[in-house]
């Protein structure tokens, strides 16, 4: 198990850690705990790629785990904000929705030997989660309220990219329903 596929399962089990903290604030600390846990998860994704890419340490594994890792981390993330009223529940589930069939549309490529890759409006797609859901939490600890606005266009940002990067890319790979 190389370096990449280790911090890509540290990721993952850093999701109940961030669950238990967003979801129990009547600790004192759980507000800036989640979003110090929640952003480490995150830069986790950026340096497993940058190692795996640089030392050639990709992986059938990482190629598989890692896109699913960041979305367990954004979905979990979601459904959290949603129970604590932080997130309308419509804006989680397209987000939801999307990565579901993509994850599907993935497994389906992989049964038939063919191995996608996310493209660069997955990529950017997945930035911009991150950094909303940071935002969403950087608010929601108090350290900064009068970002509320930006936190609103962020999310729009967010809905329309994740919209779009997944109509991109099932129309890039439709060769894959044939």
């Amino acid at each position: 198990m190389n370096l990449p596929n280790q911090l890509t399962i540290l990721r993952i089990m850093m999701i109940p850690l961030f669950m238990f903290f967003i979801l129990n604030q009547s600790i004192g600390f759980s507000e800036e705990a989640a979003l110090l846990v929640y952003v480490m998860a995150s830069l986790t994704d950026t340096l497993d790629g940058y190692i795996a890419r640089k030392y050639n340490l990709i992986t059938d594994f990482g190629k598989f785990m890692d896109p699913l890792a960041d979305k367990l981390l954004v979905i979990s993330s979601l459904v959290c904000f949603v129970q604590l009223e932080l997130l309308n529940s419509w804006v989680a589930m397209i987000i939801i929705s999307r990565e579901l069939i993509i994850t599907g549309f993935r497994t389906l490529a992989a049964s038939k030997g063919v191995t996608l890759s996310a493209n660069i409006w997955g990529k950017l797609k997945t930035i911009f989660q991150m950094v909303t859901i940071i935002m969403i939490l950087v608010v929601n600890t108090g350290i900064i309220s009068e970002i509320d606005f930006f936190v609103s266009i962020m999310i729009w940002m967010t809905v329309l990219l994740t919209l779009l990067s997944g109509t991109i890319y099932l129309f890039q790979n439709k060769h894959v329903l044939k």
